[in-house]
């Protein structure tokens, strides 16, 4: 089946101004966000406390649920619906760390069944401490990090056949990021500042197949980080991972459009770069759109029929498989123009 016509000249490389556009102002949103709201909004697993979903037999009010936990010292815990509202039940968090016992499972359930009057059901708890969650967080950090910079290594070894010149970058930004880590220096900080360094050595050594791959990872990243911050979503282990499955997804894409662009260039070596990259955009079109509609049909499933559990991980699949799929043709891309003056100099 030939989805996209084989003679399809859309002049992507024509709307990348507009496209740069579009994405810085997404990326201002995002960080905008961000800032207003003091950072993303993490869960227990990096803030640490104690979560207890619960489920009452009856509609119960929030008030309800609200002076049952003000009767057993637990009048500062957030109180929040969960699944659909005929499903009756509620999140209640906590920055406390509670022993959850037996003895603790028995007096909220008494509890909240004297304050609604409805039977109570607890259906989990879970508790984390404040230094495991601190923990959580430096390490899910550095992974996203580290994950970025064997990209890095692969991309520029793949196409510009600099393993070593790539791999020796990397690997000091690795050194110095866990050297400056043993210090009390924030890793959010240490992290943002190691990638933009990273940007500009990048620029330098003209690793531009490397800086384009990064520049459109971590425009998705912002992007999808920013609408959880937008949307108050918590940010949680299973967003991590779900943000490392979306830089899987894009970084393959970027890699089939690069694969062509590479192929083209040696076959035409005379003609115009923007024309070679139209070019291979437009011939990959196809593969990409079928693979972006089929995964995202399938996310959207579980989006809609995976229930509250599930629900963040794949509204964050849903937003990267989109972003992704754009920055792989306006973001990562056109970033190969602009050695275009440097080279013919």
């Amino acid at each position: 089946m030939q989805f996209i016509k084989s003679d399809t000249n859309i002049d992507f490389i024509g709307k990348r101004k507009i496209a740069f556009t579009f994405s810085i102002i997404l990326i201002v949103v995002s960080i905008g966000s961000l800032i207003a709201h003091g950072g993303p909004r993490y869960g227990i697993d990096f803030a640490g406390g104690t979560l207890v979903q619960i489920k009452f037999n009856h509609p119960t009010e929030i008030n309800a649920v609200k002076s049952g936990l003000a009767a057993i010292d637990m009048k500062s815990a957030s109180v929040q619906s969960f699944g659909t509202r005929d499903d009756n039940e509620y999140l209640i968090r906590t920055d406390k760390t509670i022993a959850t016992n037996e003895g603790f499972t028995r007096t909220i359930k008494e509890a909240l069944k004297s304050a609604s009057g409805s039977d109570v059901e607890i259906q989990r708890v879970e508790m984390v401490g404040p230094q495991v969650g601190r923990d959580l967080q430096h390490k899910a950090l550095m992974a996203m990090f580290f994950a970025l910079l064997f990209i890095t290594i692969y991309i520029s070894g793949r196409f510009e056949l600099k393993w070593l010149l790539s791999g020796g970058v990397a690997g000091t930004l690795m050194a110095v990021v866990y050297f400056l880590s043993l210090f009390d220096v924030s890793i959010a900080i240490l992290i943002v500042s190691a990638l933009i360094v990273s940007l500009v050595i990048f620029w330098f050594l003209q690793l531009k197949y490397a800086m384009g791959a990064i520049l459109a990872l971590i425009h998705d990243i912002i992007i999808t980080v920013g609408l959880f911050s937008i949307f108050n979503k918590e940010f949680t282990l299973p967003i991590i991972a779900a943000l490392l499955t979306i830089i899987g997804y894009s970084l393959n894409d970027t890699i089939i459009v690069f694969d062509r662009i590479r192929e083209n260039i040696g076959k035409q070596s005379k003609s115009l770069l923007p024309n070679i990259i139209n070019k291979s955009i437009n011939q990959t079109l196809g593969r990409t759109i079928l693979t972006s509609m089929t995964t995202l049909f399938v996310v959207v499933t579980l989006f809609i029929l995976g229930g509250g559990i599930i629900h963040d991980f794949a509204f964050a699949l849903i937003v990267g498989i989109l972003v992704g799929t754009y920055s792989s043709i306006f973001v990562a891309s056109p970033t190969l123009l602009a050695w275009q003056g440097r080279t013919k100099k």
